[in-house]
């Protein structure tokens, strides 16, 4: 049996979290302290190269009926894809303490 790869993209708006989670990080707590947090975050997101469908679904979509977007967790922070047939689209980093509705309405649903 092959086994093939499922290939993990980030959105331009997942990069600028990632970005922007490195720098908050890289001020209060310097250089080891920023990269230690951004290698676990990628190492999640890595995953889902093997396990794509590993994440719940989003409560917050779930609600809505909206059932295609999932999850992974890595306190504080959250990290929110879309699961195709051979891609995964990260979409949104973020902190879990933010206002997901918003975030999510703003990023997702456009509203």
């Amino acid at each position: 049996m092959v086994n093939q790869t499922i290939d993990v993209r980030l959105s331009i708006g997942a990069e600028r979290d990632l970005s922007g989670i490195y720098r908050r990080r890289l001020a209060q707590r310097g250089g080891d302290g920023a990269d230690a947090l951004l290698d676990d975050l990628v190492a999640a997101i890595e995953s889902l190269a093997s396990h794509p469908a590993k994440g719940p679904v989003v409560p917050e979509l779930d609600a809505l009926g909206i059932h295609e977007f999932r999850q992974l967790s890595r306190a504080p922070f959250r990290i929110i894809y879309l699961a195709e047939k051979m891609r995964v689209t990260v979409l949104v980093v973020a902190d879990s303490r933010r206002d997901f509705r918003t975030l999510l309405g703003e990023r997702l649903l456009g509203s």
